[in-house]
């Protein structure tokens, strides 16, 4: 008999076509999240489990899958899913720790664009009133000899911060670790404390994972020391920023703009999350700038990471250490 593979949400069709040469595979077809009852009735009794960021998998929903031998998550960050409780219960729990990054740092730089130049104001203008020719209007700002705070340098950071020297950018970043001497000449980089970036940037990003100690870093008081008329730029995890605290920002001149690919409501790891978008934001159409978390919608991308994601379900179902765990689990007498 196959061991059976459950897919939690769409994949390529060649993704499909590869599980199903040694396993059942039971896909999503839909562009939808299923419910966790939904879920579950197909996990009940699965070998491997491709997951995806809206998942949440925890020590219950693993009680109910005795014969689980992997959880491959198609995604870097991973603090939706009880890694502890995999290990404890002899699963493999794997990740794809590379292929986001350079769509990620490629969209935050769209993001940082759209947001100062007005790009969907106008788009819109022109689709809802025509154009006519030039007019002296949606003035915005350049990116040239401004400063660029980047708040965590790590993979996607330093890919920003790569990205936007071409720019002739200031480049101010926190972090416990420094880059080194070349990358911080090449890419006009100095290390500095998060007050003194906030307060001395035109563009604030931050890149940071989702952990009790970053949860709402920029808040009304953290907001409160950036330098009056910045920008906020968000692509890495919703709850990073209090999205009232940047409403309120963009209301009283604080803010100038803020520009979001990930949002509150995304935290499903948090018990008081948000259930929609405050909004005072949604409203907000001439200092906001918004994308459904498009950090890597890049086909072949998105493709190579569910590659990577199969093989590693692969690996564990003939015994092997799938090459992207990140936990060691107690096989012995389990599964």
């Amino acid at each position: 008999m196959k061991q059976k593979i459950v897919l939690t949400h769409w994949v390529h069709p060649e993704i499909i076509d590869y599980l199903q040469s040694v396993a059942d595979v039971v896909p999503n077809m839909t562009r939808d999240t299923m419910s966790r009852a939904e879920l579950l009735e197909r996990a009940k009794d699965a070998d491997a489990l491709m997951v995806f960021m809206p998942d949440s998998i925890d020590d219950d929903f693993l009680a109910s899958c005795p014969k689980l031998k992997i959880v491959s998550a198609a995604l870097k960050g991973y603090d939706n899913f009880d890694v502890d409780a995999c290990t404890r219960r002899g699963i493999w729990f794997s990740i794809v720790p590379d292929l986001l990054t350079i769509p990620t740092a490629e969209l935050t730089i769209g993001l940082l664009l759209g947001l100062t130049r007005h790009l969907a104001e106008g788009d819109r203008r022109i689709r809802t009133h025509g154009f006519n020719g030039w007019r002296p209007e949606l003035y915005g700002t350049g990116l040239t000899g401004r400063t660029l705070g980047i708040i965590g340098m790590g993979a996607v950071g330093r890919a920003i911060a790569k990205r936007l020297s071409s720019f002739d950018m200031r480049v101010l970043y926190c972090d416990d670790i420094a880059l080194n001497q070349e990358q911080e000449k090449a890419w006009n980089a100095r290390q500095v404390s998060l007050d003194e970036l906030l307060s001395s940037s035109d563009f604030v990003v931050p890149m940071l994972p989702m952990t009790p100690q970053t949860l709402h870093l920029l808040n009304a008081e953290t907001i409160g020391t950036m330098r009056t008329g910045s920008y906020l730029i968000n692509a890495c995890r919703g709850s990073v920023v209090d999205e009232l605290a940047v409403a309120e920002a963009l209301e009283s001149g604080k803010l100038a703009g803020y520009a979001a690919d990930v949002f509150e409501l995304e935290e499903w790891i948090r018990v008081d999350r948000p259930t929609a978008i405050p909004q005072e934001l949604l409203t907000n159409t001439a200092q906001t700038f918004f994308t459904p978390h498009l950090g890597s919608a890049v086909d072949d991308v998105r493709f190579e990471i569910e590659q990577l994601a199969a093989n590693n379900i692969l690996q564990a179902l003939t015994g092997q250490r799938p090459s992207d765990a990140i936990n060691n689990p107690i096989l012995e007498g389990v599964n």
